[in-house]
Formats: structure tokens, sequence, C-alpha cells
């Protein structure tokens, strides 16, 4: 176990190293922090610290940088994540605020993590199957021919074009959606095939082709990986770091386009606390040099996706966990008021 000074001298080191982006040396450390210990106490502990691993040397310079386990020492227990300014919280309310539809929620959320953070922002859409069913409209486009629209409690709208085996009188056709949101409105989408799997009985036999087949098309649409999507911003954010990425950028730009990858260095949304991955802790090779800062969403305290943000290992922790937190939470409330 590191001592509390020597605790301290990491987390003056950690908010040096991002702050002036130089390796950090003893002299400037206890010029700019009150660690109330002389330069040469202070070269004592940092010369321990390096050899636990905690700091390194870069080059022949007197300074040093953290390493992937001092930050991660510094964000499990020195850093305090740091509180969004009331101007700040303002800002993000009235610029979520005016988003129409969930679209514009998603593409309005990444443009102001990436604009809050100065990191890349990444945001999974809500998961269809921890969502719920608000409501299903069925319309008629012709004859034998249906407009089947699904709408989630997470405002996320489904559309599938349905072709009847016969024709579909507005009759039949008002029945089956009222009998439909009766049993299936307000259900999550794991319950629904239960519930609906006896409905065609419901019908007159030259009917039950056509409503097999849109019970169908509803449960296709229920069990497509159409929770997979992401949405990316601040790309260019990454060319600020160049000299964060010890070989090239390459490698970074190519796993951010791997969607796959993204997912899982969110994580299951079920995870919904803050989760913070330090350079080789993510899997990908390519993301060997960077911090990836996520947590859940939702509505009703329970997180249905996840949003964050990618940047160098040199970042500042407590702003980026803060306004990462803050946008979630913002954009659970308004999920819930959708």
């Amino acid at each position: 176990m590191l001592s509390e000074r020597r605790l301290q001298v990491l987390r003056a080191i950690v908010q040096d190293y991002v702050g002036t982006e130089e390796p950090v040396g003893s002299k400037a450390l206890t010029e700019r922090h009150s660690l109330g210990v002389s330069p040469a106490t202070v070269r004592n502990d940092m010369a321990a610290l390096e050899d636990e691993g905690y700091i390194a040397q870069p080059h022949t310079s007197a300074g040093r940088i953290p390493t992937d386990k001092g930050y991660r020492l510094f964000v499990d227990k020195l850093a305090e994540v740091k509180p969004l300014t009331a101007p700040e919280r303002r800002a993000i309310q009235n610029f979520l605020d005016g988003a129409v539809d969930l679209d514009d929620v998603v593409a309005r959320t990444v443009r102001l993590l990436a604009q809050l953070t100065r990191q890349v922002a990444v945001v999974q859409y809500p998961s269809l199957t921890r969502s719920t069913v608000r409501h299903v409209e069925l319309l008629s486009l012709a004859p034998a021919r249906l407009m089947l629209v699904l709408i989630t409690d997470t405002g996320r709208v489904e559309q599938r074009l349905v072709d009847c085996p016969a024709p579909f009188g507005e009759t039949s056709l008002a029945d089956l959606r009222a009998r439909l949101n009766s049993r299936i409105a307000g259900r999550r989408f794991p319950d629904v095939p239960q519930l609906v799997q006896d409905l065609p009985e419901a019908f007159e036999i030259e009917d039950r082709a056509a409503v097999h087949t849109v019970l169908s098309t509803l449960l296709e649409t229920l069990v497509e990986q159409t929770e997979e999507r992401l949405v990316i911003g601040g790309t260019a954010n990454l060319t600020r770091f160049g000299h964060d990425f010890p070989l090239v950028i390459r490698p970074v730009l190519e796993a951010l386009e791997e969607q796959v990858v993204l997912l899982k260095l969110l994580g299951e949304a079920k995870d919904s606390g803050m989760t913070v991955r330090i350079g080789h802790e993510n899997a990908h090779e390519g993301l060997n040099s960077t911090s990836v800062v996520s947590v859940g969403y939702g509505s009703g305290g329970e997180a249905v996706a996840k949003l964050g943000v990618v940047g160098p290992t040199r970042m500042d922790y407590p702003g980026t966990m803060g306004a990462v937190r803050a946008v979630a939470r913002y954009v659970g409330q308004i999920l819930a008021e959708s």
C-alpha cells in the first residue's frame, strides 16, 4: 500500500501532466503543490512510485509521466468527479430539450459530449431487448399490404411493411390493432411472444393467415439486433492529441470504425455504473493508448444503453467523468418524459 504522501505526489503528477503535457519533475511539483516536504523527499517518493510501476521516465529528462497503472490508481482512489457548473448544466438541458425525436436526441448527445469533453463521443441507441412497448399501429396501404409501426417507451420507432397472403379488411385490422395493444402495451419485449401466441384464434378462419403474418413480422422486429447501433462524433478531436499516441493514430481510427469493438468497449447496458478502462485494459490492441469512460442511461432508473467518450490516457478524468455522467442523466430524463 502506498503512503498517503505518495498518493498525494501521484495525484500531483497526474494533474500536472494532464494540464501541461510535459513530464513532471520534483522541483516543479514542490513549487506548484503544497506537499509540505522538501524536493529531496519528493524525489524519493517519485523513485518509489517508479519502482512500483505508477510512473515512468519517458526519456532522459528528469520528468516522469503516469503509467496506465498510475492512472488506474488515480481514478480509483484519488479522482473526485468534477461537478458541472450551473451554466454548463443549463447549456446541456437547453441543447437536449430542443430534440424532436430519438434520432435527434442521440445526434445532439454525441455532439454535446464531443464538445464538452473534446474527446470522441460514442452513444448507443436504446436496446430493444431492454425496452417496453408503448404502442403498435397498423395502417392499411393496399388490400393485402400493411404498415406495422412499433413505438417503444424510449421513443424509438420501428416500421415494417407486411404483405398478407390475402386481403385484410379494415374491421379486422382495427380489431387486431386493439387486441395487440391491449395485450402488449406497457410490456417488456421479451414477454411479447408468449402474450400474442394464441391471438390468431380470436379471428375468423379466413383472417388467421394474415394475423399470423403480422405477428411474425412483429416478433422479427423484436428480436432483430437493431439495438446494435452506435453514433460516433468528434473523431477530429483526436488530431489534437497526436503526441499522445506513441506510434500512429491510424490504429485508433480503425478501431473506432469497428462497431463491434466499440460495443464491447461500452459493455453491457445492465452494467449501468460509471466504467473507466485505461490503456491496456482495452482488449483491442488499437486502443491500448486510449481510455474509455462510459455510463448507462435510461428512464425509470434502468439503463437501456450506454454512452461515453474515447480519448488519450492523458485525460482530465474528473472532468470527463462528470460530463459523461451529467449528459447521461439528462438523456435519461428526456426519455422518461418522451
